[in-house]
This record gives structure tokens, C-alpha cells and sequence, in this order.
């Protein structure tokens, strides 16, 4: 029972460092993409020469 003093506090620490990375990617907008995946399918040449 003692070893859950040290492992709470360090998992709400590491919890916590991971929402605060995550609030961070959300503010610096790091998820935008203005050509998504759906636009980029539909423009990318994946074959010049298909086989028939």
C-alpha cells in the first residue's frame, strides 16, 4: 500500500504533462491541415503509367 503514494502522484503527473502537451499541439495549431487526406487522394498521381 505504500508503493501508492509514489504512483498516484506520478501518475497524475504524467497525466498532466500530457494534457498540457496536448493543449499546447492544440494552440500552436498543429493539427490544421488545409489539404487534408481527403483532398490529397483525390490530386495525388499515385500511378502515371497504370496497367491495363
Amino acid at each position: 500500500m505504500q508503493i501508492l503514494t509514489l504512483l498516484i502522484p506520478a501518475s497524475l503527473l504524467l497525466g498532466g504533462i500530457g494534457l498540457a502537451a496536448f493543449l499546447w499541439a492544440m494552440r500552436t495549431k498543429q493539427f490544421d491541415d488545409p489539404e487534408g487526406d481527403a483532398n490529397r487522394i483525390l490530386t495525388k498521381d499515385w500511378d502515371d503509367k497504370p496497367k491495363p
